[in-house]
């Protein structure tokens, strides 16, 4: 069975205080960190790709989930769209084709 994360924001849940979904995703990533079953895959689009750049905050979170077999997919137009190309630090950039292929291969789709 194989699980898949979409993470499409940098921040975690809704609300406006930026400060506690911040908290929040780097929470929850590090919890996905320490947990014995992690997920084969997390993909970040939209405002979720600036997770992946340097600076951010989880960065030590998502090298050990990396580390650990777990594959870091940046959706490439999202990448694109923010300028953030050479700021990539962790994972790959993708297209929407294998992203779709992912999701659909997928036996657990979770968004959180």
């Amino acid at each position: 069975m194989t699980t898949t994360i979409i993470l499409n924001s940098e921040l975690f849940g809704g609300g406006e205080n930026n400060k506690l979904g911040t908290q929040l995703m780097g929470s929850f990533l590090r919890k996905i960190w320490m947990v014995e079953k992690k997920p084969d895959t997390m993909i970040f689009y939209n405002t979720g790709v600036k997770l992946l750049i340097e600076g951010s905050s989880v960065l030590d979170a998502l090298d050990a989930l990396s580390r650990a077999g777990v594959d870091l997919v940046a959706c490439g137009t999202c990448v694109e769209f923010f300028n953030l190309s050479q700021q990539i630090r962790i994972g790959w950039v993708s297209n929407m084709e294998e992203i779709v292929s992912i999701l659909t291969k997928s036996s657990k789709v979770i968004t959180p």
